[in-house]
């Protein structure tokens, strides 16, 4: 069995010439798009507690060092984005690089991160806006608003959110990506306001002790707050929708990633430095921040944009897996029937639902608390793999044009591999025993259609049957 058969780059650049997407993404778009995943939970919900529970004031430095693994990975997948502008993120580069069996995995441990992730923030996102109406006065049904698991029945505002989410991602990326922008600078000012007001309280006697849980702290956060960056390789999905991928997509994974870190240091500094790190363990610690010095309604803006927040992730999230899904569908890894784009819209309509649908149905009756933490491997173990494909590239492609080149990558190509796979041996056993369970369900799939209906198999056997043909003729 011909396990690691590899996709032309010519053949990839072909499809997503002809995919019949409508290219209409800059590289501030992209950039956007970046912000809008990476910025919401994370900064808003994340931050206190990885401060409360694992490193202390020097969170700073775990968000540091998560930004860091983060954008080694993201100089390969920006040297990838400029050889194979196509669709599919990490799935398309190593089906490119490492072969196919290798890529249906990293292809299906990244569908196994967009769904589970955009799961729990469509959950997030019911919580606070149940919070928030809770807040304003007004009566929420319990059973309506959490899952059976946690005593009710149904979450309805995740399930309404995921659908209405999906409504604007059908209609055009353009109406999404505007979408996108207004709830990016909603979000992005709420954190701006909250600098502003309080960063003249900040007291620095907060800072100390700065290494409350040690050096072990920190590197626990740092795999904690990981969780906080998924999603910025979201950008790289969205080749086939992009004016000019092969200089907006460098563009976009990198300065996505720059703006991103640099936020989420100032406001973990900030937010330490304010409230006693011991004091942040709540869902809500930047809204909670403000009320603690005294700016209520402050407080109430915060919350706002929090939801808008969560709102951008969740949107983000919901474009990125269909793109994925978009793109395995296309090489026949599941079936091409799902490819199909909507004629007047431009977008990959079917998987676009039915990948709402598996959220929805998570979201809205399935306790994630444990499950999510998956999300964290499987998009470590995506990024690791990258970065090993962006090397056997060099090696077995050293010709072909690429108009970004990953910087000293016999340096940060092996530190990438090294950071991820240092920040996954601080994830939990249990998370690993489900990841190795998913992997073996996901090889079933393979060898029991994927390798079979593979585009790239298919060809290989009409020509070795054309050959044999002439061969007796």
């Amino acid at each position: 069995m011909n396990l690691f058969r590899t996709k032309s780059i010519e053949q990839m650049r072909a499809a997503a010439e002809n995919s019949g997407m409508a290219k209409t993404l800059g590289a501030f778009d992209l950039i956007l798009l970046g912000i809008g995943c990476v910025i919401g939970t994370g900064i808003f919900v994340l931050t206190g507690v990885a401060a409360a529970k694992y490193a202390g004031p020097a969170v700073t430095i775990s968000f540091i060092l998560s930004g860091l693994a983060c954008a080694l990975a993201g100089l390969a997948y920006a040297e990838f984005s400029s050889i194979v502008p196509a669709s599919g993120s990490a799935y398309t580069y190593t089906y490119a690089s490492l072969g196919e069996f290798i890529a249906f995995i990293v292809g299906w441990n990244l569908i196994l991160e967009y769904t589970v992730t955009a799961s729990a923030v469509a959950s997030g996102w019911s919580g606070y806006v149940t919070g928030l109406l809770q807040s304003a006065g007004i009566e929420v049904s319990h059973a309506l608003t959490h899952v059976p698991a946690d005593g009710g029945i149904i979450n309805v505002p995740a399930i309404l959110i995921t659908l209405l989410l999906t409504f604007f991602l059908i209609r055009g990326t353009q109406e999404s990506t505007k979408l996108n922008r207004i709830l990016v600078f909603i979000k992005l000012a709420a954190v701006f306001i909250f600098l502003l007001l309080a960063g003249p309280h900040v007291n620095t006697a907060n800072w100390e002790p700065f290494m409350p849980f040690g050096a072990s702290g920190i590197a626990a956060g740092a795999a904690i707050v990981f969780f906080a960056y998924i999603g910025f390789d979201a950008v790289a999905t969205s080749a086939e929708e992009c004016k000019n991928p092969s200089r907006d997509l460098p563009i976009g994974i990198i300065g996505s990633l720059v703006v991103c870190t640099a936020l989420y240091v100032i406001v973990a500094g900030v937010l330490t430095g304010v409230v006693p790190y011991t004091e942040l363990n709540n869902p809500e610690p930047v809204a909670f921040a403000l009320r603690y010095i005294g700016y209520n309604l402050g407080s109430a803006v915060v919350g706002v944009g929090a939801i808008a927040g969560i709102t951008t992730v969740l949107l983000v999230l919901l474009y990125g897996q269909a793109r994925i899904f978009f793109a395995m569908s296309r090489d026949g890894m599941v079936p091409a029937r799902v490819c199909k784009i909507h004629k007047r819209y431009h977008t990959p309509y079917i998987v676009t639902v039915l990948g709402a649908i598996f959220v929805s149905l998570i979201a809205g009756f399935a306790p994630i608390g444990l499950i999510a933490e998956m999300a964290n491997i499987g998009t470590l173990s995506a990024f690791l793999v990258a970065a090993i494909g962006v090397m056997v590239l060099r090696i077995t492609k050293p010709d072909v044009p690429r108009a970004f080149r990953c910087p000293l990558v016999w340096l940060i190509a092996p530190l990438a591999v090294l950071a991820c796979g240092y920040l996954m041996a601080h994830l939990p056993l249990d998370t690993w025993i489900r990841f190795l369970v998913w992997c073996a369900f996901g090889c079933l799939v393979y060898f029991g259609y994927s390798y079979q209906h593979s585009t790239v198999g298919i060809q290989q056997r009409k020509i070795r049957k054309l050959k044999k043909l002439r061969t007796d003729a």
